[in-house]
């Protein structure tokens, strides 16, 4: 015999306990750590919803609920607008074998008429609900953590080879402010690789021909440009305002200097380096693990390692390092997966293999070690050897691939 809805209701609330919204008050005051499942559609979720709740519309509960609660023994407390759906959805629960399932009375409607305190996240608009659709569906970034990326604040050395796809990326994910150090302009040499520009801007400053790109690409994103050579005198100026910085340069007097600052402002470097059909990419996290100095304590000789100017570089190489370094960005804003920290992950496009190398501190590293002896910024051309008259132009390379 069919059931009618009657009969639906009578059985789950013959298998599922119910908690009015005073006793679920009570519980989460006291600390205990219950799931609390919003199963209202997404539009319901974003006008309003108990603090702390994952919104898991009823209509993907049994698709999605194995990536929400992976311990089917985990407490589960579950809410709608009104106490039905949430109690259907609490009976398929148990039928899937979720042991501790509650269902609140009365919903989101009773809890806020009662006064009780509710959260409303931030507000898209129509346009950003599409272009961010597909971040939306991932439960590791969903709204919340597309709002995350919004505020972000990231910084680039360079407008180049490893700048331009990093930016493009960023920008793309929606990253609310994207900043970009570079003093140089546009050449018909850099179009090869850096795809930020176009031969139209040839002359153009780096940093406006970027801004031009990226704002077409998403006017969401408030793009800020520095044409200015990074220097001791403004670079804890420049990385004041920024949660990651990521280097893109193409010199080591800039890859110290960056490195230096971050130790000393304790911000996450996104390190990038490419030579001919070789690239590597690292995050340089204070405190976490290794700087640059903990590998390289030295900088080798001048003319030892030669600039892309001078020794080429594959076109598509700084495309894959520098879709690295936005990725790793990303990871860092929301506080998603394994960062490449105490890693540093390199390519061979020539063989196609691609390793990953530990990397560790180093107690004795004169930046990040236990007693370090650089306290202050130093004189990073004299520290290459680059301060005299046939290195100068090296010293104050474009910081871009």
């Amino acid at each position: 015999m069919a059931k009618t809805f009657k009969d639906l209701m009578d059985d789950a609330r013959a298998a599922v306990p119910e908690w009015s919204i005073d006793q679920v008050k009570e519980h989460l005051a006291n600390g205990n750590q219950n799931i609390l499942l919003d199963v209202r559609e997404k539009e319901e979720y974003r006008e309003g919803h108990l603090e702390g709740a994952v919104s898991l519309p009823r209509g993907f509960l049994e698709l999605r609920i194995e990536q929400t609660v992976l311990d089917r023994d985990q407490p589960i407390l579950l809410y709608c607008g009104s106490g039905t759906r949430s109690l259907l959805a609490a009976k398929q629960l148990k039928e899937l074998g979720y042991q501790s399932v509650v269902s609140m009375t009365g919903g989101y409607t009773a809890w806020k008429n009662a006064g009780y305190p509710w959260k409303q996240d931030r507000q898209f608009t129509a346009e950003q609900l599409n272009r961010y659709s597909r971040h939306f569906l991932l439960p590791e970034v969903g709204e919340a953590g597309q709002a995350k990326l919004l505020d972000a604040k990231v910084l680039l050395i360079g407008a180049g080879g490893l700048g331009s796809p990093t930016a493009f990326y960023l920008a793309a994910a929606g990253v609310g402010t994207i900043g970009l150090v570079d003093h140089d302009v546009v050449d018909m040499s850099n179009l090869q690789r850096q795809i930020l520009h176009t031969a139209e801007r040839v002359g153009m400053p780096k940093v406006e021909s970027a801004r031009e790109t990226l704002q077409a690409l998403n006017p969401d994103v408030k793009v800020v440009g520095y044409q200015e050579r990074l220097s001791s005198e403004n670079v804890m100026r420049l990385f004041a305002d920024y949660d990651v910085i990521v280097d893109g340069c193409d010199n080591f007097p800039t890859r110290y200097l960056v490195n230096d600052a971050c130790v000393m402002l304790n911000k996450p470097n996104v390190h990038g380096s490419i030579f001919q059909f070789e690239g590597q990419a690292s995050v340089f996290y204070p405190k976490k693990g290794p700087c640059y100095r903990c590998l390289f304590p030295e900088p080798p000789p001048p003319g030892a390692a030669p600039s892309c100017a001078e020794a080429g570089v594959l076109g598509v190489l700084p495309g894959l390092v520098g879709c690295v370094q936005a990725l790793e960005t990303i990871k860092l804003i929301l506080g998603a997966g394994k960062p490449l920290i105490g890693r540093m992950v390199y390519f061979d496009t020539l063989s196609m293999e691609l390793r990953i190398h530990k990397l560790r501190r180093d107690p004795q590293c004169p930046m990040c070690g236990d007693h370090p002896t650089i306290t202050q910024l130093i004189d990073y051309e004299e520290f290459c050897g680059l301060r005299n008259p046939q290195h100068q132009d090296d010293g104050h390379a474009a910081a871009a691939l």
